[in-house]
């Protein structure tokens, strides 16, 4: 099969991937494996592929927001089970969890998500940008009807992490959130705030995304380093830029919350404690996502039809769609299809 593997992490536009033809996998005992309809070009790519995150492995295939058609299952699965009217071609989703070891004390917990010996596609086993991918059957995701192939993508990582990421801002009922950065996550996680009733300021550099927040009924829109116009109660930090820590957390009222959504961030300048943290404001990460995380936002989608923006690329142009996120040219999210010959 066609595919794209990491091979020298270093600036996007240098070229860090490589066009590879490798063997199609074979599922291995409770894995399946999908042929790839789609699969979403996330952040986190990115920064795997620049070298902001150290390579788990070398010539790994990048790629954790998959959406595939059941191709084949591996010894002790039983499809039919634990995806009940999927069908012979029926359609499944890999994310960004790929396994955890469900016996640690953050498994037995509910905070797989935190797993010391936790695994992720694209980083520790193959992913997407491929024509072929296996995950095991107990991380795949049985996905909605109603949406194309390319806009489930999105909802794999950047849609189920953006929730999180939400739930993490401890945004009450009615509540006023600020949004800073609005690429892929961010308005999904937007209009899964407004259907619940938020009011949402977004505060983002490009002018297309400006446009796409108010198309999506932000309340206001104004650049990345503005105020917002009223206080808020809630913030979510989508943008991997450390300088909108204090400028988010000055924009909070009495007792607010921001939630850092992405799994790298430049480093964050030294805060005044009187100006950006007294008066019970907080600052919380967000770690990758639980299971129960992914199959709550799914239900939501179901329910609530997303808007998703998707800029479309064949894979063969994988390593050109990784350049344009770099370069702040996608708006939405990028997504990878087969090739026309494939």
């Amino acid at each position: 099969m066609s595919g794209w593997q990491v091979a020298a992490p270093g600036p996007a536009a240098g070229g860090p991937l490589r066009r590879v033809e490798v063997p199609v996998p074979e599922p291995g005992p409770g894995q399946v494996r999908v042929r790839v309809l789609a699969c979403g070009v996330c952040r986190t790519d990115l920064h795997l592929a620049e070298g902001d995150l150290a390579p788990h492995r070398p010539f790994t295939i990048p790629g954790h927001e998959v959406v595939g058609r059941l191709d084949a299952v591996g010894p002790g699965v039983d499809a039919a089970a634990l995806w009940p009217g999927l069908g012979p071609d029926g359609r499944l989703g890999i994310a960004w969890l790929a396994g955890t070891d469900g016996s640690c004390r953050y498994c037995r917990r509910g905070h797989e998500n935190l797993c010391p010996a936790s695994t992720y596609t694209g980083w520790d086993v193959d992913g997407g940008y491929a024509e072929y991918a296996v995950v095991s059957a107990g991380y795949a995701y049985r996905l909605p009807s109603g949406y194309g192939d390319g806009e489930l993508a999105p909802l794999l990582c950047a849609g189920i992490v953006g929730y999180r990421a939400l739930r993490r801002a401890q945004l009450p009922p009615g509540g006023r959130l600020g949004i800073y950065g609005f690429g892929a996550s961010a308005h999904l996680a937007a209009q899964v705030a407004l259907a619940e009733g938020a009011t949402v300021h977004v505060m983002t550099r490009s002018a297309d995304a400006q446009r796409l927040a108010t198309e999506l009924g932000a309340a206001s829109v104004t650049g990345a380093y503005d105020a917002p116009p009223e206080p808020l109660d809630a913030a979510v930090l989508f943008a991997p830029v450390g300088e909108l820590v204090p400028v988010a957390l000055e924009a909070l009222d009495r007792g607010g919350t921001l939630s850092i959504a992405g799994i790298h961030l430049s480093d964050v300048p030294t805060l005044n404690y009187q100006r950006q943290l007294f008066q019970e404001r907080s600052v919380r990460s967000t770690t990758a996502n639980t299971r129960a995380d992914g199959r709550e936002f799914l239900e939501i989608a179901a329910r609530h039809r997303l808007a998703v923006t998707v800029a479309a690329y064949p894979l063969a142009a994988a390593d050109q769609a990784l350049t344009d996120l770099a370069a702040d040219r996608v708006t939405g999210a990028a997504v990878l299809f087969p090739d026309p010959a494939s």
